[in-house]
């Protein structure tokens, strides 16, 4: 078998609108480098026909593979599951909307055999709303400040890794996954470049607000464990100025009497001090609810099916008569990433 160079991941939900030209344009793209290739596709639990259409481009090119899911597990999860599958020297992860454009993977390559072992497309911010925008740039402002790893704004899962990179990412067991967190702290000499954002060629952003911010908690969470330090920090502050107020009450009753007002100030303090509990004690359920989430070493994902897989259900199948479905599911159980 000829060794594989390059492993093109692709991370599907839903894609079944774009999945043929973004296709056609990456065959266009690496075809001319002249290097020996793969398509990684992972369809993670997708309800439209995306699942089938990578079966069909599977079938019909033998340099396509794919997995598909049992049900969505998240874009985490089919990266992982993506970077198993690969074989190349070089791995490049990308999405299937056409928002990484096909035509920098030789880019990316060409950088790559200049000795990097991550190279990072680095998006702008062109066309996007204001709001967002400014919310992105509070957001990697506060993650450079309070992670331990550093995440650039505009660096996101478009990238090539280094199979030496690919086995450090690989080495990793935790449940509770951030790429983002996860590529910078295995290192490696990188290289990146900035590229002009890119509007979905169609279908609907599977990103909204919601699911953003779930992304950011996640982010500041998984590589940082100062929000712990915080709540210490401020309930000693909250402490230390109880402590004066009482003082200064002592003081202001010996010196005048007993002074009847005073509602506001003790309802405000009441309020003020159990938002601060309610928020620490948020703060401490996310750490023990990502620790409950390790202890259980459930696995990443659950395999429904793959090329291969569904290569040897179809001969299994015709070769053996009514029951050749029932031995390939008990030689070829569905497995876990």
């Amino acid at each position: 078998m000829t060794a594989v160079q390059v492993s093109i991941v692709v991370p599907c939900f839903n894609e079944h609108e774009v999945i043929g030209a973004f296709h056609s344009a990456l065959l266009a793209a690496l075809e001319p480098t002249r290097q020996t290739f793969e398509i990684c596709y992972v369809d993670d639990g997708s309800g439209d026909g995306t699942r089938l259409r990578l079966a069909e481009l599977a079938a019909g090119d033998p340099r396509v593979r794919f997995t598909s899911f049992s049900r969505n597990f998240g874009k985490e999860a089919a990266m992982l599951a993506g970077l198993r599958m690969s074989r190349g020297d070089a791995v490049v992860l990308m999405d299937a909307d056409l928002q990484h454009p096909p035509e920098l993977v030789p880019r990316m390559l060409e950088l790559h055999r200049r000795g990097y072992d991550q190279v990072v497309a680095q998006r702008d911010r062109a066309g996007e709303g204001a709001v967002r925008r400014a919310l992105s740039l509070a957001y990697y402002r506060l993650v450079r400040r309070c992670m331990e790893v550093q995440v650039v704004d505009g660096a996101g899962d478009f990238r090539l890794l280094s199979r030496r990179a690919v086995a450090g990412v690989l080495s990793l067991p935790e449940s509770n996954r951030f790429s983002k967190g996860i590529f910078s702290w295995i290192g490696f000499d990188t290289a990146s470049f900035t590229y002009r954002n890119v509007q979905r060629a169609a279908g609907q952003s599977k990103w909204g607000g919601k699911n953003l911010l779930n992304y950011g908690i996640d982010g500041l969470l998984s590589f940082n464990s100062r929000p712990l330090r915080l709540a210490i920090h401020t309930g000693l502050c909250l402490f230390l100025s109880a402590l004066g107020y009482a003082l200064w009450i002592i003081a202001n009753v010996a010196w005048n009497g007993v002074d009847a007002p005073g509602y506001t100030t003790l309802m405000t303090a009441i309020v003020a001090l159990s938002g601060i509990q309610l928020a620490t004690l948020g703060i401490v359920g996310e750490y023990v609810g990502r620790i409950y989430h390790e202890a259980k070493r459930r696995p990443h994902y659950v395999v429904r099916e793959t090329d291969e897989s569904r290569g040897r259900y179809e001969h299994l199948s015709k070769g053996s008569g009514a029951d050749g479905l029932g031995r390939a599911e008990r030689h070829h159980p569905e497995t876990a990433g």
